[in-house]
């Protein structure tokens, strides 16, 4: 009988060379090395610190024999530098990390077609399963994942068509904030929206359901820009709103950062907020608590979000089924002095 061919680092030193050194089978290395969670403390720490005496590195190509998985989870945002998707993505590391799965992360910027071909690129890694963002893809995206027959979960909002998706209602919070604005006695209420990514417009969308049904809608009280957004383009949303519409009373920023510039450039015309304006974002980021007056917004869950994703792909990359395939997480409101 053939013996198995011992699993080698690039510096020579195997994996029974390291089971060696720790005192234990080589099938307990594998275990600390892949499945982490299913040994001990005391164990782990042992098999680690013969680890990093011998410098031993893990072969991923021969492991992937081996196994016939990689451990390795694609992840696709669309940005990098907003806070938003770096709280989602420590969440879906937390998980991961701890079952002994590495994130392959791709940053679309926004542009269905450079995620197309960031999936297409990614795919070559043979990933055990792909996390989303977002619903709506370019064209050939989704029957690529159907080809390649992957656990797949999307993120950030909720299907109704069977697909296995963590997150919110966008439409549900935009209407939401938005009955709270009239709530406090505001007809007039605009706009503010940039990016208008998917999510952004069914903001849009739940704001313009929740003025219809209170027979106060005015398409010139809207505002949008696909340019990404900033606290400038807030402000200078603001100076624009006004000088087109100077009726308006409140004001729906799509996310905190407009609605940050918005309310810091108010205060530079003396608009007193929310008397003669009321402001409100969206996302509860840190600053919107700290701002002059705190700013009403929507705290979403983003963190979550990532956690209970990356629990739901570990369990369809099982063969599991999880315990639901539409996770609603919610969201709430931070009902604050700006308006």
């Amino acid at each position: 009988m053939s013996r198995k061919p011992r699993v080698r680092s690039g510096s020579g030193v195997t994996m029974h060379d390291v089971a060696k050194a720790a005192g234990v089978s080589a099938i307990t290395v594998s275990r600390v090395l892949n499945q982490p969670q299913q040994v001990s403390e005391q164990l782990r720490e042992k098999v680690m610190q013969a680890v990093d005496a011998l410098a031993y590195v893990p072969s991923r190509s021969a492991s992937t024999l081996a196994s016939a998985k990689s451990r390795t989870v694609l992840v696709l945002i669309p940005s990098l530098a907003n806070t938003v998707f770096l709280e989602t993505l420590t969440g879906i590391e937390t998980v991961l990390d701890a079952a002994g799965y590495q994130m392959l992360i791709g940053n679309s910027h926004y542009d269905a077609g450079q995620e197309l071909q960031l999936l297409r690129a990614y795919l070559q890694h043979r990933p055990d399963g792909v996390l989303i963002t977002g619903l709506s893809h370019a064209e050939p995206f989704e029957r690529i994942l159907s080809q390649h027959a992957l656990p797949v979960v999307y993120m950030m909002d909720l299907a109704d068509d069977g697909r296995c998706c963590v997150g919110f209602s966008q439409e549900d919070a935009g209407a939401a904030i938005t009955r709270h604005l009239l709530s406090r006695g505001k007809r007039r209420i605009g706009f503010l929206g940039a990016q208008l990514d998917e999510r952004v417009m069914k903001r849009l969308d739940g704001y313009r359901a929740a003025l219809d049904a209170a027979d106060c809608r005015d398409a010139g009280l809207e505002w949008l820009d696909p340019q990404p957004s900033s606290m400038q383009m807030g402000a200078d949303m603001l100076d624009r709103a006004l000088a087109e519409r100077p009726d308006c009373d409140a004001l729906f920023c799509c996310n905190d950062d407009l609605a940050i510039g918005a309310l810091a450039r108010s205060q530079q015309l003396g608009i007193a907020v929310p008397e003669r304006l009321a402001i409100a974002g969206f996302n509860d980021l840190q600053p919107a608590a700290w701002c002059t007056p705190p700013l009403t917004t929507v705290a979403t869950p983003r963190r979550d979000i990532g956690v209970h994703a990356a629990k739901a792909l570990l369990q369809l990359i099982d063969g599991e089924e999880p315990a639901s395939r539409r996770a609603d997480l919610g969201f709430r409101l931070m009902l604050r002095r700006s308006s």
